[in-house]
């Protein structure tokens, strides 16, 4: 009897083509690795009775001085408070400019030079993409303050649940802008400020209420060398990270009389979109229009094992709702984002900063935040619901599931007649395996169970190269897959 283990490295590779994927898993749906073993993901439940209106694309959980809990969300169209009872409350500014859930493309009549094409025809794409509305959301001190895409003002919240008080443009704040970042010197930066897309203007320290440089304060303002345009900042060891759709810049305070340094950080390094960055303990990563990249004081390319499947797939047009959240119990970083065959977010790539590994799924989330304020971390669907993720093992109906990419039985020049699977599981019988045989790399392909696994399984199959595919049992669990064995001996093709 030879025993053949199926000793599978942790984490999917999905790069080239499904042969150079040969012993390494392929293809997952809600699935992870943990100190190299195999699991599902944890479900989720809905968090409170309330649905909000537009797509949610801004999310962030604080305490106040009081010790009191507290959430925010920001959508196309409105702005939402959640209080530590999880009821919703509408603080939406008096006379808010809602925006757009779609990134929408230039086109049409009336682009491009008068006499090109022939009358009445419309002109191709011109390549412009109006992005999808988004926002960014801060505290300052146990306020909260936010910008929205479509709005440019930027606004701060007191925490008045009584009346309740809508959110309010601060005083002399500029308009226009793109975003906000609140700095550990407790300074309000207004990025992209009065419209010009290279700017960022900053308060003076502990007042967001001045803007006007002076003497008496250390206001100011700075418009960054690039041809890029500024999406998002982010606080990380000590500087200030701001991106731009195609480099990076760090600004570091140096008191008077300049306040702030401003340096690029990298160069071909622009982000996705203007929520693509999470902030891990002493490093920033995020998803680039081609790419991943961190930033620990250099700003490097992060190499990544579902390259091809991840940018081949996600719909361009809609890359503004791309999503980073930091996932920190399990030590990933999870992107949201379209893919090439929806116009919303339906799917996750996540890594896992500690191991290095990559796993990716399907799931309907437009936004979310970590856990650490709440018990867990919470994600809004694009039905409108929030949910507190990594609760218990429900999936609305989905099913965790990983199967391989090729693998050789033997040698592979020889067919090999398996009759016999030795499991390795946490618990006896939580899954189930499939197995998929080959002869020839791109031959036609022949299916094997699933097999309810007991100790020993009985299987009959044969063939140059298997597929093994492990799927939950109908009863979802919290379940571990180790190394299968397959007892498999010389045979012929029959």
């Amino acid at each position: 009897m030879t025993l053949l283990p199926l000793n599978i490295p942790a984490g999917v590779y999905r790069n080239g083509t499904e042969l150079q994927s040969a012993g390494r898993w392929y293809d997952v749906n809600l699935v992870r690795w943990t100190q190299g073993i195999m699991q599902p993901v944890g479900g989720w439940q809905r968090r409170g009775s309330f649905t909000l209106t537009g797509k949610c694309r801004g999310v962030i959980t604080w305490k106040s001085n009081a010790n009191q809990r507290y959430g925010a969300f920001g959508t196309s169209s409105k702005l939402y408070a959640m209080t530590p009872s999880t009821a919703l409350v509408d603080i939406t500014p008096t006379g808010f400019t809602a925006g757009s859930d779609d990134a929408t493309t230039g086109g049409g009549y009336g682009i491009q030079n008068y006499g090109a094409g022939y009358y009445g025809t419309p002109r191709p794409d011109s390549g412009t993409i109006t992005p999808a509305t988004t926002w960014s959301l801060d505290t300052w001190g146990e306020y909260l303050v936010g910008c929205s895409t479509s709005d440019g003002k930027l606004y701060e919240w007191q925490l008045d649940f009584t009346t309740p008080t809508k959110a309010a443009a601060i005083t002399n704040a500029p308009t226009g802008c793109q975003g906000l970042l609140v700095t550990a010197e407790r300074s309000l930066f207004a990025l992209g400020a009065g419209g010009n897309p290279r700017k960022v203007q900053w308060s003076d320290l502990e007042d967001n209420t001045i803007w006007t440089p002076a003497s008496t304060n250390l206001a100011g303002s700075q418009i960054l060398q690039t041809s890029g345009k500024i999406l998002c900042g982010k606080r990380v060891r000590g500087q200030n990270l701001i991106l731009t759709d195609i480099d990076a810049h760090v600004a570091s305070y140096s008191g008077q009389p300049f306040v702030y340094q401003f340096e690029i950080a990298g160069r071909a390094c622009g982000a996705a979109s203007a929520n693509c960055v999470a902030v891990l303990d002493n490093m920033a990563v995020w998803m680039g229009n081609n790419g991943f990249h961190v930033y620990d004081g250099y700003v490097k390319p992060l190499p990544c094992d579902v390259y091809d499947y991840v940018f081949n797939d996600i719909n361009v047009q809609q890359a503004s709702k791309v999503y980073a959240v930091n996932n920190s119990d399990n030590n990933e970083v999870w992107w949201l984002y379209p893919s090439s065959q929806s116009n919303e977010n339906d799917r996750y790539v996540a890594w896992n900063y500690v191991e290095n590994t990559w796993t990716f799924g399907a799931m309907a989330r437009t936004a979310g935040t970590d856990r650490g304020v709440f018990r867990n971390p919470i994600m809004v669907g694009t039905n409108g619901y929030a949910y507190d993720q990594e609760v218990g093992f429900n999936y609305d109906g989905a099913s965790p599931y990983a199967e391989s990419g090729p693998v050789q039985i033997g040698n592979g020049d020889n067919i090999m007649y398996v009759n016999e699977l030795i499991p390795d599981e946490g618990n006896q019988g939580e899954v189930t395996a499939t197995f998929t045989t080959r002869y020839y790399p791109n031959g036609s392909e022949t299916s094997y169970g699933p097999y309810s696994l007991t100790n020993p399984t009985p299987v009959r199959f044969n063939g140059r190269q298997i597929k093994m595919r492990v799927t939950t049992s109908a009863t979802p669990s919290d379940w571990r897959v180790g190394i299968q064995r397959l007892n498999a001996v010389p045979g012929g093709r029959r």
